[in-house]
């Protein structure tokens, strides 16, 4: 494993200077500053946001965070800092309805390269648990190369709007008191990277991707709920 990780690194190293551009800072949805809601429920969406006749007092919001681990074909992240998804649910007439809140999570380094890779928003959730599982989720899996000389197109990642890696989360194990259980997916793709420019041949062949389902691996742990209801919340 020591031989494929310095493999990785020698030869996303030695491409760095393939790179056209400096690396420009993405576009991304700040949740933590959209001046609605603070603290906690900083990303939560607001009364306004909500579908046509939501009743405040039937809807609420969750806020969960997690770490865990992530493997995509070669790729093997910790994910050792709290990944924060936020969202709203409720009834309507009788029926479920959600409304995505936002995703944080600072960059995660990859050990053994200078890499780091950066969790977006893959833009589909549907975090309404059933027998079979506990919630679905669409990821963008950014990349960049920290204060590597190693420049990325901004847009560079595995997964794509168009494209983005699927998630389908099932619980694993007896929780903790007072925590969510473990989830986790197995069973998941990856594409190939996008918008990496010439650098996406290289990171490819680096990363073995794709990777097909099994080859892959997302597992959540030590997961916390808060939960506030609209009543609450402006």
């Amino acid at each position: 494993m020591t031989r494929v990780v310095v493999g990785v690194a020698a030869m996303v190293v030695t491409a760095a200077g393939l790179a056209a551009a400096p690396a420009v800072a993405a576009q991304e949805r700040d949740t933590a500053e959209r001046g609605k809601h603070t603290g906690t429920f900083a990303a939560c969406p607001t009364r306004a946001e909500l579908p046509d006749g939501a009743d405040p007092a039937q809807w609420r919001c969750e806020v969960q965070t997690a770490t865990g681990s992530l493997k995509v074909g070669r790729l093997k992240v910790p994910l050792d800092k709290p990944l924060v998804v936020t969202h709203a649910e409720g009834r309507i007439d009788g029926e479920f309805h959600q409304v995505f809140g936002g995703l944080k999570a600072d960059p995660y380094p990859v050990p053994g390269t200078p890499l780091r890779v950066k969790l977006r928003y893959g833009g589909s959730f549907d975090f309404h648990s059933d027998d079979e599982r506990v919630g679905e989720l669409a990821l963008i899996m950014g990349l960049d190369g920290g204060r590597s000389p190693l420049r990325l197109p901004a847009a560079c990642a595995i997964g794509s709007d168009a494209q983005p890696v699927q998630l389908t989360l099932k619980a694993v194990g007896v929780p903790e008191p007072g925590r969510l259980p473990a989830m986790e997916d197995r069973a998941f793709a990856a594409p190939r990277t996008s918008h990496c420019g010439r650098m996406g041949p290289v990171l490819d062949r680096a990363l073995a991707l794709p990777a097909s389902s099994g080859e892959n691996h997302i597992r959540l742990e030590n997961g916390e709920r808060s939960m506030r209801s609209y009543s609450e919340l402006p």
